[in-house]
């Protein structure tokens, strides 16, 4: 069961990648999603905003040579998830601890709905192994 409140950002130079992104996370059900085209424009959100996003979806050559992604997600609260696509040259073994289970990156060019489903249901997993015992106890009675 997909989790329709959470907060994704995608961030692509290219106006017609984050448009089909976006579609993509649709397809999926997700709703709340927030597309940006500058790192600046990336930086202000999430450096400003009150809610951490619980997805980021970004172009690696958006920071490239000005911002380490990994570094700036590893210190990161307010972005819970990751998927860095079109990443050419980090290897696979840079990822570890927290970024093997929050970040995963991609070298193709752009991400397709198989990708997106994937790291969804690794957030969507992630969440409900967090979420408080209470919390479904809460649900189930709402529900009757």
């Amino acid at each position: 069961m997909s989790n329709k409140a959470l907060r994704i950002l995608i961030a692509d130079p290219q106006h017609f990648h984050r448009m089909k992104i976006e579609r993509l996370f649709n397809a999926l059900g997700y709703y709340r999603v927030a597309p940006v085209q500058t790192l600046g424009e990336l930086l202000t959100l999430v450096d400003y905003g009150c809610e951490p996003f619980d997805v980021l979806v970004i172009n690696a050559e958006l920071a490239a040579g000005s911002l380490d992604l990994l570094g700036f997600l590893l210190d990161n609260p307010q972005v819970r998830h990751a998927l860095i696509y079109n990443e050419q040259s980090a290897p696979l073994q840079a990822l570890a601890g927290f970024a093997q289970e929050s970040a995963q990156i991609s070298p193709t060019p752009l991400p397709n709905l198989q990708l997106i489903g994937q790291v969804m249901a690794r957030v969507e997993a992630r969440d409900e192994r967090q979420a408080p015992p209470d919390s479904h106890a809460s649900l189930r009675h709402a529900n009757a």
